[in-house]
């Protein structure tokens, strides 16, 4: 049984969802997403919460109620408050900054990384080594995240390279003599 499915996802106020069949719209103050979820569940709208429950006894729906649980979950919390993270910039030069709608950054290659965001992700720099990602879609704000630390992943010698804050980058010993 899914402990996580069981719960109901409670609605807060100023948030509004409509049930059309396996679809979930969700609309906050930050904006509308939604969610189609699989014919193994059925999804039932309450006064003010979200009820999963699984279509039968097989793996594959007991599978499908927890996640869908938590995608709809996800959804309310994206449209409510949002979803964020935070990257930093390790080694002598490495910079962000923001120039228009783009991210410039300086990663100690010959040329600076230019990178556009999607639509419904911002980007902002709040010092020239913190890069900060926000958006309403946790998975293409962890995405976004993603290729921006892809342009130079630290290394594990020196830490140089960009990486999420609070991440622990297992250090290695250099050459002996």
């Amino acid at each position: 049984m899914s402990r996580i499915g069981k719960r109901p996802v409670e609605l807060p106020s100023g948030v509004t969802a409509q049930v059309s069949g396996q679809t979930v719209e969700v609309t906050g103050p930050k904006g509308t997403r939604s969610f189609t979820a699989t014919d193994d569940v059925n999804i039932r709208l309450d006064d003010s919460a979200i009820t999963v429950t699984p279509r039968g006894e097989s793996k594959r729906a007991r599978q499908q109620w927890g996640m869908s649980r938590t995608m709809i979950a996800n959804l309310v919390h994206g449209v409510t408050q949002g979803f964020r993270k935070e990257l930093e910039l390790a080694g002598v030069g490495y910079r962000a900054a923001m120039q228009g709608n783009a991210l410039r950054l300086s990663l100690g290659y010959s040329h600076d990384v230019d990178f556009v965001p999607p639509e419904g992700v911002s980007l902002s720099t709040p010092k020239q080594t913190e890069i900060v990602v926000e958006g309403i879609d946790q998975q293409m704000v962890g995405e976004v995240a993603a290729n921006i630390r892809s342009k130079r992943p630290p290394e594990p010698y020196k830490g140089k390279g960009v990486h999420y804050k609070g991440e622990y980058i297992l250090r290695k010993e250099g050459k002996k003599k």
